[in-house]
This record gives structure tokens, sequence and C-alpha cells, in this order.
């Protein structure tokens, strides 16, 4: 049975945590040192964290006194790398920054990268580029391979490559009784399996393993329409997934863009379509003469392209910012849910409503090569919705946005959802049948007995 943590900190006063920082060789931010409001932050600044402190380790020795306080106080560990993946306020939990874990190597010879805790996807990707080797990373350079890859991690090569943890070899983990060991489906099966999707519930990842996947000749970029083509261009990708080949990664979005001052004046206040392709090779792009013979695009810029190009044309933001969103595994996407989602986002009142997106899945999602918690086997598209922030606009519109989207696709949702999707005060639940939630639950405990990590997404 796992022991009580500490209540919040109404219940009770914060412990004493000074001598823990005079320990360290990296170092611990308390509410009292002027950086610590800046350091608590997660990436999604609408998310208010409020941790006890914020530990910055310098070496393996520090984490393993900071698990050692941490159960002395009584309290939990909550690790997040690049403050990506924020889901919770952490009360009662030393936030654990692995920034100094920054160290990676890559062995082309053997197709395998070694990526420390800290490192963030995009050195990663460029020291890749002319190599015709790639990596299973997101679209943002800024996220770290250690949050994505344990959370599930869709991609570009996704329908090639299966889920970013599919490639997850091996890792190196820091039990919370401070032992420290690389594991493997061979040595311990069931902390890979969990580690593939549920995040660091087991330990504290330091160093993972990672496939490296040839691809000497992609071809990518992106076709953009008017925003009337919508429901064309919509059905038009939908059509051609079902015969699409494993080497075509395919996102389809709807853009609203505000008349915002912040924004290229050649998008700003517009309304279009986009279709952004990444194939393996050129014998890939067969969707796109459906696609063209469907509507005209207005745009169209595609060709070679490598990893890191098609990373800097996804234009991911690189600084954090306030903002919601909401995403959806569905299993289906017929005419229909085309017909009233374009109808419900034509209404005036769904302008904060800036991006939908649609992800083409199946391929080698659908046979996972590794046992893993996360898996969209059987799901067809990913959804994701972007609701930013902009100062001095009230929230409220955006909210009632997600929840008219959240009704309109909830008849056509799959089974199980990525973790690496899930929003705030969402959990794993989401991602998975009982039995399995029962079996991540069992190896938690097994790990963890003390509770003295953070539950993360899988409440205790």
């Amino acid at each position: 049975m796992t022991a009580q943590r500490q209540g919040s900190a109404s219940e009770m006063a914060a412990p004493d945590l000074s001598s823990l920082a005079s320990s360290l060789s990296g170092r611990l931010t308390l509410p009292d040192d002027p950086a610590f409001e800046a350091e608590r932050s997660p990436w999604n600044l609408s998310i208010d964290q409020r941790p006890l402190a914020v530990a910055h380790p310098d070496r393996l020795d520090d984490l393993r006194a900071i698990l050692a306080a941490a159960r002395d106080a009584r309290v939990t560990v909550a690790v997040q790398p690049s403050g990506h993946g924020a889901s919770s306020a952490l009360e009662g939990s030393i936030l654990v920054r692995t920034a100094a874990f920054d160290r990676f190597d890559i062995d082309a010879d053997a197709r395998v990268a070694s990526i420390g805790a800290g490192v963030t996807w995009g050195p990663v990707i460029d020291a890749l580029d002319g190599t015709c080797l790639v990596i299973p990373s997101g679209t943002s350079r800024v996220v770290t391979p250690a949050g994505y890859l344990t959370g599930g991690g869709h991609s570009w090569l996704s329908r090639w490559a299966g889920l970013g943890a599919q490639s997850l070899r091996a890792a190196w983990i820091l039990r919370p009784d401070g032992t420290h060991e690389r594991v493997d489906d061979a040595s311990d099966p069931d902390t890979m399996w969990a580690l593939r999707g549920a995040g660091g519930l087991v330990g504290i990842v330091t160093q993972l393993e990672v496939d490296l996947l040839e691809a000497p000749s992609m071809v990518g970029g992106v076709l953009s329409f008017e925003a009337a083509a919508g429901p064309a261009v919509f059905r038009a990708v939908r059509d051609a997934a079902a015969d699409a080949p494993e080497g075509l990664g395919a996102f389809v979005s709807s853009m609203r863009m505000p008349d915002a001052p912040m924004l290229p004046e050649h998008i700003r206040g517009q309304s279009f379509v986009t279709v952004e392709v990444l194939a393996r090779s050129e014998s890939d792009l067969g969707l796109l003469e459906g696609l063209r013979a469907a509507a005209t695009p207005t745009e169209e810029r595609l060709g070679p392209i490598t990893q890191a190009g098609m990373a800097a044309l996804s234009m991911e933001p690189e600084e954090p910012s306030p903002g919601g969103g909401s995403s959806h595994a569905l299993a289906e996407l017929p005419d229909a849910a085309i017909d009233d989602f374009f109808a419900w986002r034509s209404g005036e009142e769904q302008w904060p409503l800036v991006g939908f997106t649609l992800r083409m899945l199946g391929g080698a999602l659908d046979e996972p090569s590794r046992p893993a918690f996360a898996t969209l086997a059987g799901a067809a598209w990913i959804s994701h919705s972007l609701v930013p922030q902009f100062p001095g606009t009230p929230v409220e519109p955006g909210l009632e946005s997600l929840a008219g989207l959240d009704a309109l696709l909830r008849p056509h949702v799959a089974e199980r959802m990525a973790p690496t999707f899930l929003g705030p005060g969402e959990t794993l639940e989401k991602c998975a049948p009982a039995d399995d939630i029962a079996r991540l639950r069992a190896i938690r405990d097994a790990a963890d007995p003390d509770g003295v990590l953070h539950e993360g997404r899988l409440p205790r």
C-alpha cells in the first residue's frame, strides 16, 4: 500500500528544505528567491504551478539527495525537464528541472542515439542533418525527448515508425530508493512497458537509448487552400487515408488567424486551410493527386526535405505562452462530422479557435513492435485544437469553443488517447482500459511503495 504523502499547503506548514539546498552541487530555488516565479512556471503559462521549491540538479547524487529529502519530509518529487506537459499545481512537491543532463551521442553505425534527460529535440535533429538518419521527434524543437518519448509521442514518422515510445530501446532510470540502472525489455519488461507512455511514474529517467531510422530521400512541404475549400480538402485527405502508404504522414488544418499585431501581415486576420505532408520518398505522395482534384491550392511548397527542414516548417512556438486547447483520438471521420465541424466553425462566436488540426494515423501505429502502455492502434485520427490567450482578452469564450468542439467530436472518439495529447487535469484513464491501468498501478506501487514520486496523471 502506498504511503500517504503530505497534504495541501493549507493543511500543514511547508517543510524546511534549507539543508537540501546546502547539500546540492546544483541549486534549489525557494519561494522567497526572486527567481522562483519564473522557474516554477511551465511552458503553458495559463497553468499555475505552486511547488514547494524548484530543484536544478547538476548530477546523479543531487537527484538522490532530492529523493531522500522528499522522503524525509513526506513530500513528493515531480520531474518536468522543460516545462511541457504540465497538468496540475504541484502543491506539496519539489519540482525538478533536468537541464544539466544535457549530453547526447549519435552512433550512426549502430543507428542508436543516447540522449540525456535535459536534451531538447533541436540539437539532436541538427546533429542528424546530412546523415540520412532520422529520429521520431515531435513537431517542436524545444520539447525534451525524455518527456516526449515516455509520454507516447506522435510524430511525422509515426505511420512507418509507430509512436515515439516504440523507438525507446532502453533507459537509465533512478529508482526512488536511489538505485541507478539501465533497463531494457530483457532486464525489466514491466518498467519498459510503463516507460513507453506512462512517463516517470516508476523512477527518474536520466538517459534514453533511442532507435534511429534510415530516410535518405524524404519529400515534404505544405499546400494551402482558401477557407471555403475546407470541407472538400478534409474529405479528400480522409478518403486518401484508406489507401495511403505507411511512408506518408499528413496533417490537415483549418486556421482562423486573429487580427493580432504579433502575427505576420500575410496571415493576420486571414482564414485558410493547409495540408502538410512528409513522405519517406516521392512515390509515397499519391494522396496529392486526389487532393488537387478536390480543390485548387493557392500555394504549394513541396520538395526534398530533411527532418530539420520539416521542424522549421512546422513553425512551433519556441517561447512559453498562455493558451488552451484540446485533443481527441477519433475512430472515424464521416462526412457528417466534417460538415458539422465547418458549419459550427463558421460562427463568429468561434473566433477563439485559431487552429484545428487532424493528424492521419494508421500504418505502423496499428501494429506496435514493442510492448507499451501508450498505443493508438485502431484510431484513425488525432485532432488538436489551439485557443491562444492574447493579452487583454477574456478566457471564457475560448473555453466555450473548446466545450462545443468536444460535443461535436465526442460521438467519434476512439477507445484510447496518446498520453502526450492529454490536457490539464486529464488522467491516464483516458488512454487505456481498466486492466492496463491496474497493471500500471501495480508496477508503480512496487517501484515506489512510499509514494515519493508525484502521482502525475495517475491519481493515487
